[in-house]
C-alpha cells in the first residue's frame, strides 16, 4: 500500500473474513493430523489386549506391560534429573565465570550501640558507653609526715657538717 491511500472498510472486512476462513481450515487439518498421529502411536505402542484365553494369563500379560512401562518411565525420569543437574552446574559455572559484582559500599555514620543492636538484634540491649564502665579513681592527697620534714635549720646544719667534711680532707 502506498502512503496516501487507505484501505476501504469493505476491503478490510473482506480480507479479514478470508483470513478467518483460511485459519479455520488450518485448525481443522491440524486436529485431523493430531488425531491420526495419536491413533498411529496407540496402534504401535498399545495393541488391543488379547482377551481370548485364561483370565490369569491376561492379568500376567497386563502386569508385564505395566512393568515395562514403569521401567521406561523411571529411565525417562532419571534422564530428566541428570539433565536438570547438568543445567544447574552449567548455570553455576556461568555465574562463576561472570563474577559477582560487589556494590560500592557507602559510608554510614552509626554509633557502636546501633551497630551492635543491628548485629545482635533488637532483643539484646548493649550499652557501649565506655566512660560509664571505667573505674572511679579518687586522687589521694599525700600527707607528708611532719617528722620527715623536721626543722629546716637542722637540715642546714647537717649539710654544713658535710661541707666541713669535704673541706677538711
Amino acid at each position: 500500500m502506498s502512503e496516501g491511500k487507505k484501505m476501504t472498510s469493505s476491503r478490510r472486512h473482506q480480507l479479514k473474513s478470508l483470513m478467518l476462513q483460511i485459519a479455520t481450515k488450518w485448525l481443522e487439518e491440524e486436529k485431523k493430523s493430531i488425531a491420526a498421529a495419536k491413533e498411529a502411536y496407540l496402534a504401535e505402542n498399545c495393541p488391543p489386549p488379547d482377551l481370548s484365553g485364561d483370565l490369569t494369563e491376561i492379568c500376567k500379560q497386563l502386569h508385564a506391560a505395566i512393568d515395562k512401562i514403569d521401567e521406561a518411565r523411571y529411565d525417562a525420569e532419571a534422564k530428566v534429573l541428570k539433565a536438570d543437574k547438568e543445567i544447574e552446574d552449567l548455570k553455576l559455572k556461568v555465574v562463576d565465570l561472570a563474577g559477582v559484582k560487589k556494590p560500592a559500599l557507602k559510608k554510614v555514620r552509626m554509633s557502636a550501640d546501633a551497630m551492635l543492636k543491628a548485629l545482635l538484634g533488637s532483643k539484646h540491649t548493649v550499652n557501649m558507653d565506655l566512660r560509664a564502665n571505667l573505674k572511679q579513681v579518687k586522687k589521694e592527697t599525700k600527707e607528708e609526715p611532719t617528722e620527715a620534714i623536721g626543722d629546716w635549720r637542722k637540715n642546714i646544719e647537717d649539710k654544713a657538717d658535710r661541707k666541713k667534711m669535704f673541706e677538711s680532707s
